[in-house]
């Protein structure tokens, strides 16, 4: 009844027919839940983690988080956020930009934003720029601050397509 081979005839057997069925509708795709994780629009109030067991390397890296962000891994690459606190064991060797920023500690590179608070055990060798700067005893800083003029020009860049766009024009000139 299920052999593969020749039926005792020496012919090949026949595959069973299947009834005719009438192609189905093509389906409207599918509408995403709201708040989808491919949902660049989706906002919310939630906070992001780079936890301590991740390290984000690689050329030309951009973090961009919408609403709050705490690095307590590694990242080396550029951050852009609304408020960026980098926690005790979290380190960053790049540019931070955000409305906000707090570090606990490390950052090799330069911080921009209107608010910025060096804790106790921060480790910060970079350039500053501010609106607003506290430093707690403690921190170590190597760099020079400067506070901005205009507020305007320490907001962050939170525009994902304006990267898009940068990354596609890198990738078409061969960079």
């Amino acid at each position: 009844m299920f052999s593969r081979g020749p039926g005792s005839d020496g012919t090949q057997p026949k595959p069973p027919s299947m009834p005719a069925m009438s192609p189905a509708p093509a389906a409207a795709p599918a509408a995403r839940p709201a708040g989808s994780p491919f949902d660049r629009a989706a906002g919310g109030n939630g906070t992001s983690v780079i936890g301590t067991d991740l390290t984000i390397m690689g050329e030309k890296i951009t973090i961009i988080s919408q609403n709050k962000l705490t690095i307590d891994g590694d990242v080396h690459g550029d951050i852009h956020g609304r408020q960026v606190v980098i926690g005790e064991e979290g380190s960053v060797i790049g540019t931070v930009n955000a409305e906000a920023i707090e570090v606990r500690g490390g950052v090799k590179g330069a911080i921009r934003a209107a608010t910025v608070t060096l804790h106790p055990t921060a480790q910060v060798e970079g350039d500053i720029t501010h609106q607003t700067l506290a430093i707690s005893e403690g921190a170590q800083f190597d760099g020079r601050v400067r506070r901005a003029k205009d507020a305007a020009d320490l907001k962050p860049n939170l525009d994902v397509s304006g990267f898009e766009t940068i990354r596609m024009q890198a990738l078409t000139n061969g960079s």
